[in-house]
């Protein structure tokens, strides 16, 4: 009579299977440079304009005689809806391919910042600036491009393809930040936003190279469904903690990129020492993005994360605790820069480590969206508190808090892989 063994068996990687499955292999024309190297140009595209929009604050809100609260409200509801839109981008992309994703995220994106140039009244700045960008964003961020490389790059290149894509998109902050100065100089805001609506569709080509395979096209040593990886996953102490500790992530990248170039007008700088403050944030992030995703092969991912967390908090209680000076607004954003979006590489690589790659996009979406969900209060509450109380430091010091915390939460993770039964024949 025939029976059935159980093993043990930890989540593997999938890219060992795609050439056969995407096309992608050494005889292709997508080869591993390549992948990452459009998927950076995508992430680039997709995080420059969205970094580049607290510098559209003061204008518009002056133009259409608004407080602060309208246009941060909007940016808050942008991130709270990125969030949201993120775990069903990922859940797109891991059962039917990232490609249809790419599309869709860069037509919503391009739609959105045009219609954000005709907007008059704040239900429209909320729908445009809010809605469209926001879903438009869950399709074409570093979380689907990082979930794409996972799947369609071999093991030795992932950690590095993961700094990469982070720092792309910082590249694209150090980009359009000056950029959007210069246009809105040279041809008003309105002009501005629709200049950076038409190049969003270059996106829609630029997918063709990341395009990876459905769910079911890919192998596992213990393959599951989408309800068995959430359950799996949501009852993981680790992965938990994670996922709040990406919150303070969230809530001070967004505080910052909203309201930081407002911040040093309020102190009596100009709005180009602001563009240049951002601009110094994409470019040391860049360095910061490539050295977090080269560190995750060399030390545990939880100590990096709870480095990079302390160090904001520090960064953030010199930059508040003396005057603002142009000196120091680019030596804290050289700081800031290098934490930036450095938490990206170790927190995918620790979902990956926990869970494998087939739901990887699924799961990044998740902890995504407890990042956005930071963003939409430290974006809100930036406008809220100022509008009542004229100053942002009750939000600035809420950022120091959240970084102790999430420096204390991340230290507890551990990094091991789940078992998994895996049915073994007779």
């Amino acid at each position: 009579m025939a029976s059935s063994n159980h093993r043990l068996t930890p989540p593997q990687s999938t890219a060992v299977t795609l050439e056969a499955a995407t096309g992608a292999g050494p005889n292709t024309w997508r080869t591993p440079v390549l992948i990452i190297g459009f998927g950076c140009l995508i992430s680039l595209m997709s995080f420059g304009p969205r970094s580049s929009l607290g510098f559209f604050l003061t204008p518009m809100s002056s133009a259409n005689h608004w407080g602060r609260d309208v246009f941060a409200f909007a940016l808050a509801l942008q991130n709270l809806l990125w969030g949201i839109g993120q775990p069903l981008a990922g859940i797109i992309a891991d059962r039917y391919g990232t490609g249809r994703v790419f599309c869709a995220g860069g037509l919503l994106f391009a739609a959105g910042l045009a219609l954000m140039s005709h907007a008059t009244s704040a239900p429209m700045l909320d729908v445009s600036a809010g809605a469209l960008i926001g879903f438009g964003l869950s399709g074409t961020s570093f979380v689907v491009v990082l979930a794409a490389f996972a799947k369609l790059l071999p093991l030795q290149w992932r950690s590095l393809a993961f700094g990469f894509g982070a720092a792309a998109g910082s590249f694209g902050q150090f980009l359009y930040s000056p950029l959007a100065v210069v246009l809105m100089d040279t041809f008003g805001w309105q002009q501005t936003l629709m200049i950076f609506a038409v190049s969003m569709l270059a996106v829609l080509p630029l997918s063709l190279a990341l395009v990876s395979p459905a769910s079911g096209a890919t192998k596992e040593a213990a393959p599951q469904s989408l309800r068995q990886a959430l359950s799996e996953a949501f009852a993981h102490r680790s992965y938990m903690m994670l996922v709040l500790g990406f919150f303070t992530c969230g809530f001070q990248l967004a505080f910052i990129t909203v309201h930081l170039p407002s911040y040093l007008i309020d102190r009596g700088l100009s709005a180009t020492v602001g563009g240049w403050t951002l601009a110094t944030i994409g470019l040391f992030n860049i360095v910061g993005s490539i050295t977090s995703g080269w560190l995750c092969d060399r030390v545990p991912r939880r100590y990096l994360l709870s480095f990079i967390y302390l160090v904001r908090a520090a960064a953030i209680l010199a930059f508040i605790a003396f005057p603002v000076t142009p000196f120091s607004s680019i030596a804290f954003a050289a700081i800031m820069g290098l934490m930036w979006l450095s938490t990206v590489p170790p927190t995918n690589g620790i979902i990956a480590v926990m869970f494998g790659t087939q739901w990887l996009g699924t799961l990044a979406g998740f902890a995504f969206f407890s990042h956005q969900v930071g963003g939409f209060l430290g974006a809100w509450l930036g406008g809220l508190v100022f509008e009542r109380t004229g100053s942002y430091d009750l939000v600035w010091w809420l950022s120091i808090l959240f970084g102790v915390l999430s420096a204390l939460i991340n230290m507890p993770i551990v990094e091991k892989s789940v078992s998994r039964a895996a049915v073994m024949p007779a």
